[in-house]
């Protein structure tokens, strides 16, 4: 009983959260499954949230594959909605306490190999990109939005250091309505030898996905609920895929465990101040040589944990 896709530095997410029969661990971003399925194979019971219909209905689709969520009561419980909203939801289920939250961050590999969805350029498709495949689409955006509007998203996003004129030529070319539209446009714009290592559209189809489904919001969101949701010793596991989600993920665990309070010897120390949130913050963990081999989509992926402590969660936070 796998999953059809590799599950990212699996073996240090179930280190860092330890679960064992009995415990409640929120799988944040089920996509394939692949950190849900050990999670279940450990004895725990694991409520799944997925803002993608389409990850939901696998599950209900293939019951041979998931028999924890026909149990009674079950142990795959699912929430067909964004991890930003995990409190509300595990509190709607009268769930009292939970153990541990897996967040694997971005776009999962079932997205990326379905063409249809937009979210690649490996194969031509619809300029779509919406994970929960509603609102207004990347095509909707690149074909509406104002040129300075998309060179902010192409450079805060992507980190496009053409950007400006890339949205000049992304505006001159509207309407756009496919991947395989985008991706020429862009390496016609920016220059590419067939053959060198990253095509320049990469960078494009990024920015437009994060703006599409505000996924640097909802990450925050995310890490804002699973303080204000996990007890003292839950613990929480986080993984990213590329230096954007990184910084946030960083950042806010440094803020959280007190890191950032007088950093400097010429600052003040910090007198007053929230109580750490969490502890034990491990140092960024990525793939080894290994898991590279076996899976190379998992180059960009950093796994950082902690575990909660007793401090109530701070105001600005469980608001």
């Amino acid at each position: 009983m796998s999953a059809p896709h590799i599950p990212v530095l699996i073996e240090e997410v179930i280190a860092a959260l330890r679960p064992q029969a009995g415990d409640v661990i929120v799988d944040a971003t089920f996509g394939a499954g692949g950190y849900t399925r050990r999670f279940l194979d450990t004895g725990a019971t694991v409520h799944a949230f997925d803002r993608d219909p389409s990850a939901i209905a696998a599950v209900r689709d293939d019951a041979a594959l998931w028999p924890e969520a026909q149990a009674v009561p079950p142990r795959l419980v699912l929430h067909a909605r964004c991890y930003s909203e995990m409190r509300e939801a595990i509190a709607e289920a009268g769930v009292e306490r939970v153990d541990g939250i897996a967040m694997d961050i971005g776009v999962s590999s079932m997205q990326l190999d379905q063409a249809e969805r937009g979210f690649a350029f490996s194969a031509d498709g619809p300029l779509d990109m919406r994970m929960g495949q509603d609102g207004p689409s990347a095509a909707d955006f690149v074909n509406t939005a104002a040129e300075a509007e998309i060179a902010d998203v192409l450079f805060r996003y992507g980190e496009e250091r053409q950007s400006r004129r890339l949205a000049r030529a992304l505006v001159a070319a509207r309407p756009l309505s496919t991947t395989g539209q985008l991706a020429d446009l862009v390496r016609k714009t920016l220059g590419h030898r067939p053959g060198a290592p990253k095509d320049p559209a990469t960078r494009t189809f990024q920015a437009l996905r994060i703006a599409v489904n505000d996924e640097l919001g909802e990450l925050e969101a995310g890490l804002a609920a699973a303080e204000a949701l996990l007890p003292a010793g839950g613990r929480l596991a986080v993984v990213s895929f590329h230096s954007l989600e990184d910084r946030i993920v960083k950042r806010f665990l440094r803020e959280a465990s007190g890191a950032n309070a007088a950093t400097s010897r010429h600052l003040p120390e910090a007198v007053g101040g929230p109580a750490p949130t969490f502890e034990q913050v491990s140092k960024a963990i990525r793939p080894g040589e290994a898991e590279l081999a076996a899976n190379p989509r998992s180059r960009s992926a950093t796994l950082r944990s902690a575990v909660r402590t007793q401090a109530p969660a701070r105001e600005r936070i469980a608001a």
